[in-house]
């Protein structure tokens, strides 16, 4: 896993530095694909999920601005002052690998900018509180608690999940909670974590293609996750360079 999560971030590390005014957002996912090839990778997301009619059609997710998940790259131009959430899986020896990221492209306002530390630094609140011995209900906890106490709202019909041999496993990883509630944590847990934070109400509406989410008043929304296991300390984060 920590070999499928080097490869996610490399892969985040090259689309990070693409985006630019003017692109369409396939032409990231053409990027994304390439490198996850390079890389000796298989896309997680493309033909997700593996039976039903409605199947993810990329290798990228590409959701910019009020999009909150599962954009499905296309035609789509990119302007200045758009924020762009990418994200990426990948299958390396079996062993899945899940992070995303989102950037500001050309002059973003000052409020976009604030979402986008925001929901990192939720991102980093929650992957604290994930310790062995911690419940379930600390993370989504200390992402709520950062989240709204700089007064951003965190989506809650979405969540993170455990991650090993397949994209999404056991538990389901709420960015709300309870502190002290839930399952117990354990080293060797693995587990995606993955706030997503929106400038106003935390509601969502779906797309008209079955994958897409929006905020349901049309605000901005960003989205940061890391892939991470849990240890008898500090947990490692397996998405990094």
């Amino acid at each position: 896993m920590r070999i499928a999560g080097r490869i996610v971030a490399e892969v985040l590390s090259v689309l990070k530095n693409s985006v630019q005014p003017g692109m369409r957002t396939k032409e990231l996912d053409v990027i994304a694909a390439r490198e996850l090839k390079r890389l000796g990778a298989i896309p997680s997301f493309k033909g997700y999920p593996p039976y039903g009619n409605n199947r993810f059609p990329a290798s990228l997710c590409v959701s910019i601005n009020e999009e909150i998940v599962h954009g499905i790259p296309g035609d789509k131009i990119i302007k200045n002052g758009d924020i762009v959430s990418m994200d990426v899986g990948s299958i390396y020896d079996g062993y899945q690998g899940d992070a995303a990221l989102t950037v500001g492209v050309g002059d973003i306002s000052p409020k976009a900018a604030e979402l986008l530390r925001v929901t990192e630094g939720a991102l980093g609140a929650g992957i604290s509180a994930a310790r062995d011995g911690a419940r379930l209900g600390d993370i989504g906890a200390a992402i709520q608690e950062y989240a709204e106490a700089r007064g951003f709202s965190v989506v809650r019909e979405y969540t993170g999940h455990g991650i090993g041999k397949q994209m999404h496993e056991d538990p389901l990883i709420p960015n709300f909670g309870t502190r002290g509630s839930g399952i117990e944590l354990k080293k060797g847990m693995t587990l995606a974590i993955e706030p997503m934070v929106n400038i106003g109400d935390w509601r969502t509406k779906p797309g008209k293609d079955g994958w897409v989410v929006y905020t349901a008043d049309g605000s901005l929304s960003a989205h940061f996750e890391h892939t991470i296991a849990i240890t008898d300390g500090e947990p490692e984060v397996l998405t990094v360079l």
